[in-house]
């Protein structure tokens, strides 16, 4: 039983990996009801799922530019340095969001600057901290530490939806935000403990070898600017070398398709196939709410995100058997395509129900969503469990934080793509068939991809290739 449950030895032989974990696990509190009290928040304001669509694709620019850059950063300078100064950017930018509701001002395009300006201190922020989870673990510990990252966040998706969803109700959008500002100190705490963090230099050969085969002699300063550390950072043009280290960082991808392949698969799941901003119109148009609630949508919408937490929690904890697997690029793709299956169950059950704005519970319609969505949750924590394991195990430290910064982009951006797509399409043939639609067209997906590149069902984690 004990290899069945999640292997915690990082937690006990790490206290600066410790911290981490602790305070990003109370911080992911915070931003889930923040995520969650935005959407809401939109919705009350507009009663459109476009609008509520829009919040992820205002954040999609800064995320791009800013979590690619975020990578080169932390391939560049002190990576707590890095993670530091994004963090308070962070916690500046949800100071705001909470000030606005406070004020009652009810500004749709502030929320979305204030959002943005988030995403993309977000986007910085995670590269850095990504990166230097191997350093304090070890790779050896590298898969149960990547399994007890995402067991923080699955329990932050389980606790808050229906946190938020009670606090909406009964304190409103204001106090609900200033628990996030309050939770995401310890966050700061964390990282501000952390030791001097500057980027090894073991993979130089592999920079420099990319550098050269891609952009000849206006690439080599790219290796040179990822090369020196604190130090490069005195370099007056710095932000050129930087802006070339990215470019080097892509070209390295582009010649390791097994790494390529984690990043496409994820973007199936998360672009064509993400029903979270088509909750709150689901809640109205087609299951109900309690009539007892002061917000019945909000008590809906809660039940909906903590289903889908409940298959992500429920994963990570029983992640022991993940750090044994060998042909993780399978189990990758298996993983995808059960999520595209639970997320197309999800708008078969909307469509048959249909949008008959009910002053009642549907509860048949709440349960086979909420079955659909746990089930597509365990698959996607899976996914992300082994995605995370081959970037960091098939990646040299030297470009770890470029890497990770595509690695941001994409789980972070492809979700706010996503929640785009999904709005758009909610708006052109509703949420049911948006969702519907969405699910096959992932699973349709994946399914290529690995006809495209078959070596990546053969990937061997006791010899990674990139």
């Amino acid at each position: 039983m004990a290899r069945l449950f999640a292997d915690i030895t990082p937690l006990r032989q790490s206290p600066e990996f410790r911290r981490l974990w602790w305070g990003q696990g109370l911080a992911s509190v915070g931003m889930m009801l923040t995520q969650m009290a935005v959407a809401l928040q939109v919705y009350d304001l507009t009663q459109s799922t476009l609008m509520v669509g829009l919040v992820g694709g205002f954040s999609l620019v800064p995320v791009i530019v800013l979590g690619l850059y975020g990578g080169a950063l932390a391939d560049t300078y002190d990576r707590r340095r890095v993670a530091l100064i994004a963090s308070l950017v962070m916690w500046s930018a949800t100071i705001g969001i909470a000030l606005q509701a406070w004020l009652d001002l009810r500004q749709v395009a502030l929320m979305y600057a204030l959002v943005a300006i988030q995403a993309g201190a977000n986007s910085v922020n995670g590269p850095a901290r990504s990166a230097i989870i191997p350093r304090l673990v070890g790779l050896d510990h590298l898969p149960a530490a990547l399994a007890l990252n995402s067991l923080t966040f699955t329990f932050a998706t389980l606790a808050g939806p229906m946190l938020g969803a009670s606090l909406i109700a009964f304190i409103g959008y204001g106090p609900t935000y200033l628990i996030d500002v309050v939770t995401y100190t310890f966050s700061l705490y964390a990282v501000f403990r952390l030791p001097a963090m500057p980027p090894q230099r073991d993979g130089d050969a592999a920079v420099a070898g990319v550098a050269a085969s891609s952009a000849g002699a206006g690439s080599s300063g790219s290796a040179g600017s990822s090369g020196e550390g604190e130090g490069a950072g005195a370099s007056g043009d710095q932000p050129v070398g930087g802006w070339r280290s990215v470019v080097t960082g892509f070209a390295f991808l582009r010649t390791r398709r097994n790494l390529l392949m984690s990043f496409l698969t994820d973007m199936c799941a998360m672009i064509l196939a993400w029903p979270r901003a088509a909750f709150a119109a689901a809640a109205v148009l087609i299951i109900g709410g309690p009539a007892s609630s002061s917000d019945p949508k909000a008590w809906t919408v809660g039940i909906l995100n903590t289903a889908l937490a409940v298959g992500t929690t429920l994963a990570s904890v029983l992640s022991g058997p993940l750090t044994r697997v060998r042909r993780q690029g399978r189990l990758v793709a298996v993983a995808v395509g059960a999520w595209g299956f639970g997320v197309a169950t999800l708008g078969l059950v909307w469509v048959v129900a249909g949008r008959t704005s009910p002053d009642h519970i549907v509860w048949w319609a709440l349960i086979a969503s909420a079955v659909a969505l746990a089930f597509a949750g365990a698959a996607d924590s899976v996914s992300a469990i082994m995605r995370s394991t081959i970037l960091q195990t098939a990646t040299p430290d030297a470009l770890r934080g470029r890497l990770q910064g595509v690695f941001i982009v994409v789980v972070t951006g492809g979700p706010r793509l996503g929640e785009l797509v999904n709005g758009i399409g909610s708006r052109l043939h509703g949420e049911g068939w948006a969702v519907l639609i969405g699910g096959l067209a992932c699973i349709a997906a994946v399914f290529l991809l690995t006809r495209w590149h078959k070596p990546f069902l053969a990937y061997d984690a006791r010899h990674p290739e990139a």
